[in-house]
Formats: structure tokens, C-alpha cells, sequence
């Protein structure tokens, strides 16, 4: 994955709430799918290892935060356990047919995740964090973030 990915979810998670961190943790899912696409065209097969143990410790993490109170979490947790599962058959298998499998039913579960997201209106889970506003400057065709630090008290004291 590369710094300037890593550094747009750090952005992203810091100013989240609980439904959005779902998403962002699909996204980081993708992006190692991704990666391994790249490393088996690439014929690099420790990167592709790598990437798809990376992408199961995604799953581990949303196996975790599974609440088993709620029936759909016993569904969730088959889903995920298939995943990751056909991630390693495509690990020894040296295939990208597992991985799409994976993908395909990461993707499904996803859009239901977003729309989720879209009605979830709590608070973002971090406080303290610096504030970021994108907008167009003058620079032509640009996007640039800028970070507001109003307070410069934030985080923890010791």
C-alpha cells in the first residue's frame, strides 16, 4: 500500500464515526486485494503473500469487532471466516480466482455497510483531532487539505 494511501485513511479514520470506520476498514480490505493483484502480475510471490496475510488481518479485525448479540454477526462471522479462507487457497494455490471471490462478496456486503454509514449520525469517535478542510486554491486543478490547529491543547497530558 503506498504512504500516500496510508496517510488518506489515517485522515479519514481521524475524523470518522463508528459507521464510517466500518467502510474505511472495507477500504483498506480492498486496497490489499489490490496488492495482490499487482504482486501476481508482477510475478512477486512473498509480496503477494504478504498482501494477503495483510488483507486477513483486516478480516481478523472485523471478525473482532464482531457483537454476537445480534443474529447477523453469526452470518457476518461465516462471510468473513469464507474470505478469509479463500484467501489462503489462493495463497498456495499461487491463483487470483480465491481472491476475487473474496472481493466479490467483501464488495456486496460493502454497499450495505455504506448505506448504513450514510444513516449513522453519531459523533466522530476521536476527539481532539485536528480539524481538515479541503478546497480548491489557486493552484490550478488542486485540491489542497489544510489542518486547523485551533487548539493547541489537544490529546494527552501528562
Amino acid at each position: 500500500m503506498e504512504n500516500e494511501l496510508k496517510k488518506d485513511f489515517t485522515r479519514r479514520l481521524s475524523q470518522c464515526n463508528s459507521g464510517e470506520m466500518i467502510v474505511i476498514i472495507y477500504d483498506i480490505f480492498f486496497a490489499y486485494v489490490d496488492d495482490i493483484r499487482q504482486a501476481h502480475c508482477n510475478g512477486d510471490h512473498d509480496g503477494q503473500k504478504d498482501a494477503i496475510r495483510n488483507a486477513q488481518s483486516v478480516l481478523d479485525e472485523l471478525i473482532g469487532s464482531l457483537n454476537f448479540s445480534y443474529p447477523i454477526s453469526h452470518n457476518l462471522y461465516k462471510l468473513y471466516m469464507f474470505c478469509k479462507n479463500e484467501l489462503s487457497r489462493a495463497m498456495y494455490e499461487n491463483r487470483l480466482d480465491g481472491v476475487q471471490e473474496a472481493e466479490h462478496i467483501m464488495h456486496r456486503l460493502y454497499t450495505s455497510f455504506v448505506e448504513a454509514a450514510k444513516q449513522d449520525k453519531s459523533a466522530p469517535l476521536m476527539k481532539n483531532t485536528q480539524q481538515v478542510y479541503a478546497g480548491m486554491t489557486y493552484a490550478r486543478g488542486a485540491v489542497n487539505e489544510d489542518y486547523m490547529d485551533v487548539d493547541s491543547h489537544r490529546g494527552f497530558f501528562v
